[in-house]
């Protein structure tokens, strides 16, 4: 089992920046890939970025240039900086571990993106 414990959502202006946490525990050696979706009211779960073991990274398109992923094994953490912010980024963000078996979700971190 992993457990994922997310952080960091909240209310900002448009052009503001957050940065999202998510702290895994549990059977750690088992993770692979981490990452991040979001689901916007009315919208369908996509995939915002995601980061490999070894550092391969993939972002969905609307946040290129805004967002960076990042991971410190050691704390067995994956990050989020989301800048620039626009209101069609508010969602529930939820993070993500893939085992390779299976894949683990946070509880979700609501983002608010005021105009």
């Amino acid at each position: 089992q992993v457990q994922l414990v997310e952080s960091g959502g909240g209310l900002v202006q448009a052009g503001g920046s957050l940065r999202l946490s998510c702290a895994a525990s549990g059977r750690i050696a088992s993770i692979g890939t981490m990452g991040w979706y979001r689901q916007g009211p009315g919208k369908q779960r996509e995939l915002v970025a995601r980061i490999t073991t070894g550092g391969s990274i993939t972002y969905a398109d609307p946040v290129k240039g805004r967002f960076a992923i990042s991971r410190d094994g050691a704390k067995n953490t994956v990050y989020l900086q989301m800048n620039s912010l626009k209101p069609e980024d508010t969602a529930v963000y939820y993070c993500f571990a893939d085992t390779g078996g299976r894949v683990y979700w946070g509880q979700g971190t609501q983002v608010t993106v005021s105009s």
